[in-house]
């Protein structure tokens, strides 16, 4: 039979002795470092972890914020917007309203002017008629009138055409 297969218990114990104080120094000069090495990993990558979940909540925190200052920034704008249409609105409306007050005054002086133009030109129709009247009559008399005399005629015709009616 094969040497290398026949259990001899000299070599059993030289092999588990071997086995045992192999055991013993990886477990002090490479388990132990191995383990402390996966240990800060997992540590690292646990940090990490939470530093991006941190930086998670910061970014959604961030966003929130942000569509609400995006908002109030569109509500103020078009409260902006609005109060430009109305103040557009209320500027157009004055001016329209001034430029009737203009209107009616540019009338008004219109008419004011109108009718002192006729009462002069009546005043003036007046004087004339009554000094023709004046020439006819002296013509007719065939004598000149004397200025108190064309005074009394005027005041008595101009009474005459007052209580006329109007036609």
């Amino acid at each position: 039979m094969n040497p290398l297969v026949q259990p001899d218990p000299g070599l059993f114990i030289w092999t588990i002795l071997t086995f045992l104080v192999l055991v013993a120094l990886l477990a002090r000069f490479a388990w132990r470092p191995l383990l402390d090495a996966l240990e800060r990993r997992q540590e690292t990558i646990a940090r990490a972890l939470e530093d991006a979940q941190r930086a998670r909540q910061e970014l959604e925190r961030l966003q929130r914020e942000s569509a609400q200052m995006l908002a109030a920034a569109r509500a103020e704008s078009d409260a902006i917007v609005a109060r430009s249409r109305s103040d557009a609105d209320a500027l157009r409306e004055e001016l329209r309203h001034k430029a009737r007050a203009e209107a009616e005054a540019i009338v008004k002086n219109a008419e004011r002017q109108i009718q002192l133009e006729t009462a002069r030109a009546v005043q003036q129709i007046r004087h004339e008629a009554v000094e023709l009247s004046v020439a006819i009559a002296s013509k007719i008399l065939r004598r000149h009138v004397s200025k108190e005399d064309n005074e009394a005629l005027i005041e008595e015709t101009l009474k005459q055409v007052e209580t006329r009616p109007n036609v």
